[in-house]
């Protein structure tokens, strides 16, 4: 019934509470004040129990203010304690009536023991009755105790320490092998938390992994000023630019990006990287030159891999690239050895990197295992294959939780996915920080 009531699930404010204290005032009964504020009664007969205010009033009888025994005003007693002298005192005057005494019965008031639960609209003066704790409900003063509440209710964290040894040796570990969050949430679902809540207990200190161990969580160091070099000949430009790609109206299923991961000085290797953005696979093939010949001899190896230029332009039916001088000669990367057109190439705007937003978001996963400034003279290819594995084992939140791996498999089939040298990593083998490739040179 409570849920048919309109506004029922919205707090009560001050202006309610207010509402509330003018009605007891005047004698109204839960229904009535529940009807006027589009409550339930049992809400009302919860604002006030909890928030109600207690005073104590000291009206025993003569000589002893704390007497709260119903009998007092009659009671004749004495030596009730049975004390070894003889005491002409009457008990009821005594501090110790109440505690000693075996026909102590405390006075009660029904208008406490059931609704309103409250002294407001008592007919009774205060100063007539003899009740010895009394309870007022004063909307200041529940508006206070609500907030307080409110703000307690949110600080500390809502784990025993058992629990979180448990959950700690779960997440510490991973958070060390550069798994995220996000990762070990999908792949535990056990922990029964949400992502925030590990950068919560990460970020107070809880687990043994801290936020340095975070490879997002610690800022960006600012960029330094310098550019890829740019395509000269602007004539390949001609029906490739980003407009032309976007009067395709292609699908995400429809195209594929690309781009490069240059080494730091010290080595003219590169590592050519092509994002398949419905299943946010990465495809990554190391270079020993960053130049067209070497890009089109990696497109030839997967032509000739995944078995013709038809297969081909199943996988990279269209091609969206930047403007880098390695994609300079995109008619020998359109076309294959027999001279059959295998892909389209399509390049973004200058310094317009968010038009192909994908593959650079996934470079920062391929980079938590080959940061910047390293230089790629001692990796080889199954180093690059290694690394590709484990990032695309890692679960997505773009894509429900799913692996690109998983989805890749379903999409292109088992064969495809050993032509281009993809592997299946388990969720607790993955490693996305730079020792998944140190002991390897």
């Amino acid at each position: 019934m409570s849920k048919l009531i309109p506004g029922n699930q919205k707090h009560l404010t001050l202006n309610d509470r207010l509402y509330i204290e003018t009605s007891l005032n005047d004698g109204l009964s839960f229904k009535e004040i529940s009807k006027f504020l589009c409550k339930d009664p049992t809400t009302i007969s919860k604002e006030i129990r909890l928030h109600r205010n207690m005073n104590t009033w000291n009206h025993g009888s003569f000589n002893n203010p704390s007497n709260f025994c119903i009998h007092r005003f009659r009671c004749r007693k004495k030596n009730v304690c049975e004390k070894l002298f003889l005491c002409d005192r009457l008990c009821r005057s005594c501090s110790k009536c109440n505690q000693t005494c075996k026909s102590f019965e405390r006075e009660t008031c029904n208008r406490l023991q059931r609704a309103p639960f409250v002294c407001n609209g008592c007919e009774k003066p205060r100063n007539r009755c003899t009740i010895a704790t009394k309870y007022d409900y004063d909307a200041h003063f529940a508006q206070r105790q609500y907030e307080e509440l409110l703000v307690r209710s949110r600080q500390g964290l809502n784990l025993s320490k058992s629990d979180c040894r448990k959950m700690d040796k779960v997440v510490s570990p991973l958070i060390e092998n550069g798994q995220s969050p996000y990762m070990i949430v999908t792949n535990h679902p056990e922990l029964n938390v949400c992502v925030k809540t590990i950068y919560n207990y990460i970020d107070a200190g809880v687990f043994t992994a801290r936020n340095v161990d975070l490879k997002r969580k610690t800022r960006f160091k600012p960029r330094k000023g310098c550019h890829k070099t740019q395509i000269k000949n602007r004539e390949v430009f001609i029906n490739r630019t980003y407009d032309d790609f976007k009067a395709l109206s292609l699908k995400r299923n429809e195209f594929v990006e690309m781009d490069t991961v240059k080494s730091a000085k010290g080595s003219l290797k590169c590592i050519l990287t092509i994002y398949v953005p419905d299943i946010e696979l990465l495809i990554a093939h190391l270079m020993n030159r960053c130049t067209p010949g070497a890009v089109r001899l990696v497109f030839d190896q997967y032509e000739k891999s995944l078995g013709g230029s038809y297969e081909f332009i199943s996988v990279f039916p269209y091609v969206l690239t930047d403007r880098g001088e390695e994609f300079g000669d995109p008619v020998r990367l359109e076309t294959s050895p027999d001279g059959i057109q295998r892909t389209s190439i399509y390049y973004c705007d200058p310094m317009r990197s968010n038009q192909k937003g994908g593959i650079e978001n996934v470079h920062t996963m391929l980079r938590m295992i080959i940061p910047k400034g390293t230089v790629l003279a001692p990796y080889t290819q199954a180093d690059i294959r290694k690394a590709m594995n484990h990032v695309n084992s890692a679960p997505r939140k773009e894509v429900g939780g799913e692996t690109p791996y998983r989805l890749a498999l379903k999409k292109y089939g088992p064969e495809i996915l050993e032509a281009l040298q993809l592997k299946y990593v388990a969720p607790d083998d993955v490693i996305l920080s730079p020792k998944l490739l140190k002991y390897n040179h």
